[in-house]
């Protein structure tokens, strides 16, 4: 049995333009053309797919995925028991970043020295303080807290200004790049999830790649996180995850 590049994609929650980039870089070729040149995956190449999304999750790039999978000395049972090890370091890993993301919140800052007035021209109908209890319980003895409150308590209502216009023409970059059709863990994605790191670092408090990827976990985690990028972009959670993951792999 085969299947067309449509189905593949629904099965593996993948786009059809990812299935056609692998194909093109000879990652994921298919085994078969239909007669009108359509492209046609059979059971291996689907097997093959899943290991290229498995090792894709835990942030390989696709030059080292695709040298895992052609190494001529590693058979599939070796490609098992090599998931299995990476899985259990990444349930290890996980657990620990869960612990650094209690480090962890972006901008639901307290302590903003505004008149209700400044408050509602700043945020609009956003409340900045709707989630205040929460964050102080889960977050208010790291120093990231204490170091966000510090700044939010010395920012006018022009510094605030300034902050959403920058923030605002991030998210409007990055949407754009995502409808280019640029991949997520492009040189242009990265280098915008590095930006956006270095936007946090610079107004609100120290962002570390193991913090901005914590973060990154929790915009398609949190329903709340995920609303606000699908609201700009239907998809932009994911696709900033990606590349925010991306972004920190290559600077470790």
């Amino acid at each position: 049995m085969s299947y067309s590049v449509g189905q593949v994609a629904d099965f593996a929650g993948v786009t059809v333009r990812t299935l056609h980039h692998y194909d093109e870089i000879g990652l994921l070729r298919p085994g078969a053309r239909s007669r009108a040149g359509h492209r046609r995956y059979d059971d291996a190449d689907l097997d093959r797919l899943q290991r290229i999304l498995f090792y894709r999750e835990l942030g390989f790039s696709l030059e080292e995925v695709a040298a895992l999978l052609d190494d001529p000395d590693v058979d599939p049972q070796e490609h098992l028991r090599r998931q299995h090890h990476l899985l259990t370091a990444r349930i290890e890993s996980l657990q620990k970043m869960a612990a650094a993301v209690e480090h962890a919140m972006e901008a639901r800052k307290m302590g903003i020295n505004l008149t209700p007035e400044e408050r509602f021209e700043v945020f609009g109908d956003h409340d900045p303080e709707q989630y205040a209890e929460e964050v102080e319980r889960r977050w208010g003895d790291t120093e990231a807290y204490r170091e966000s409150q510090r700044r939010a308590a010395a920012y006018t209502k022009e510094d605030w200004l300034r902050i959403k216009d920058e923030s605002d023409d991030w998210t409007r970059r990055i949407a754009a790049l995502m409808a280019s059709g640029a991949e997520p863990e492009s040189e242009a994605a990265m280098e915008l999830a590095e930006e956006h790191r270095q936007q946090i670092c610079r107004h609100h408090y120290e962002c570390t790649y193991e913090i901005h990827t914590g973060l990154a976990e929790m915009f398609t985690a949190d329903p709340r996180f995920t609303a606000t990028f699908e609201a700009v972009r239907p998809g932009l959670a994911a696709y900033l995850r990606e590349a925010i993951l991306a972004n920190a792999v290559r600077h470790v």
